[in-house]
C-alpha cells in the first residue's frame, strides 16, 4: 500500500526527530506528500478566536519551529506542509487528518508506559483509538 499523505504530529521535542527519521525513508518510497502539523493547546491558543486574543509567544514559536522543519523536508525534495492548530491535540489532528485527505498519521511517543499513560491521557493513544486511518508510532529516546 502507497501512502499519498502522511500526517506528522509535532510536538517541538526531541521525540520529532525519532518520527521524523522513520517517515522520511517510508516518503520517499512512497512518494508521500508531508502535513507537519503542531497543536497549540495553552489557554491562549484554546481561546484565541473566542476571546479575540493575540497570538502568545508559544504560538509564535510553535510557528517557526514548524516552518524550520518544513524547510528542512523541503530542502530534501519532500513536497511539505506545515500547519498550526490551535485546541485539543486529538480533536484537531483527527479533523485535519479529514481536511487534508491523509492515509497514514505518523506520531512519535514518548513510551511512558501504561500506567502513566493512563493518567496522564496520551495524545497518540487517543489517536490511535478514535481513527480508521493506520497510525506508525515511533518511540523517540528515553
Amino acid at each position: 500500500m502507497l501512502y499519498d499523505t502522511i500526517l506528522i504530529p509535532l510536538e517541538n521535542s526531541p521525540t520529532d526527530d525519532a518520527i521524523l527519521a522513520h517517515t522520511r525513508l517510508l516518503a520517499k518510497v512512497c512518494g508521500s506528500r508531508l502535513v507537519l502539523v503542531h497543536v497549540a493547546d495553552g489557554h491562549v491558543a484554546r481561546n484565541q478566536q473566542q476571546l479575540n486574543l493575540a497570538e502568545s509567544e508559544e504560538m509564535r514559536e510553535d510557528r517557526a519551529y514548524l516552518e524550520r522543519r518544513r524547510e528542512e523536508l523541503a530542502r530534501d525534495g519532500f513536497e511539505v506542509q506545515a500547519i498550526l492548530k490551535c485546541g485539543d491535540p486529538t480533536t484537531e489532528i483527527l479533523a485535519l487528518t479529514r481536511q487534508m485527505k491523509c492515509d497514514l498519521i505518523a506520531m512519535g511517543t514518548h513510551g511512558h508506559g501504561f500506567v502513566k499513560d493512563v493518567m496522564l491521557g496520551s495524545v497518540a493513544s487517543k489517536v490511535r483509538h478514535r481513527t480508521d486511518l493506520p497510525v506508525l508510532l515511533v518511540r523517540g529516546q528515553a
